[in-house]
């Protein structure tokens, strides 16, 4: 599900205009669904970007670490665990508890019994571009293949 104003008569309104863009608790209270995202912001000219998530009882993000963005957390509904990547640290995570995930820290987050629903918020990030390749790096490799060989003199 994206933003409503992508869909209903909002839409007309120009992106400058505040408006409510969904209801996550009813977002929350829908029937059991697969785990993902269940709402998307998709404005266009947007600064940030934010999803409502849905893990499954049990479900996981794996620890990893988030190097450029500071990430908000709300829980919107159900329980769960915050970990810093060490296997002893971990906070509870209830209904309303308001996380923020320092961009370099390492992070992971665990569903409790009844599932768990949050909203994240970041800055958003660029999108890719086509460009040149800055001086001095070289190029991307992929993996099993071949290095780029530069024509030059025979080896003696």
């Amino acid at each position: 599900m994206t933003s409503p104003s992508a869909t209903d008569t909002a839409a007309a309104r120009p992106a400058t205009d505040p408006r409510v863009l969904c209801d996550t608790r009813a977002l929350a209270d829908m029937p059991p669904a697969p785990a993902g995202v269940l709402w998307k912001l998709a404005e266009s000219g947007r600064q940030l970007d934010a999803n409502v998530v849905r893990l499954a009882p049990g479900g996981r993000i794996t620890a990893h670490t988030e190097a450029q963005l500071d990430v908000l957390v709300l829980v919107v509904d159900g329980d769960g665990t915050l970990g810093n990547g060490s296997s002893e640290a971990v906070e509870a995570l209830t209904e309303g508890a308001l996380v923020w995930l320092p961009h370099g820290a390492a992070r992971s987050i665990t569903a409790g019994e009844s599932g768990l629903t949050y909203l994240t918020v970041h800055g958003r990030r660029p999108g890719m571009r086509i460009g040149t390749r800055p001086t001095g790096t070289a190029p991307l490799q992929r993996p099993g293949s071949a290095p780029d060989r530069h024509p030059g003199p025979a080896p003696q």
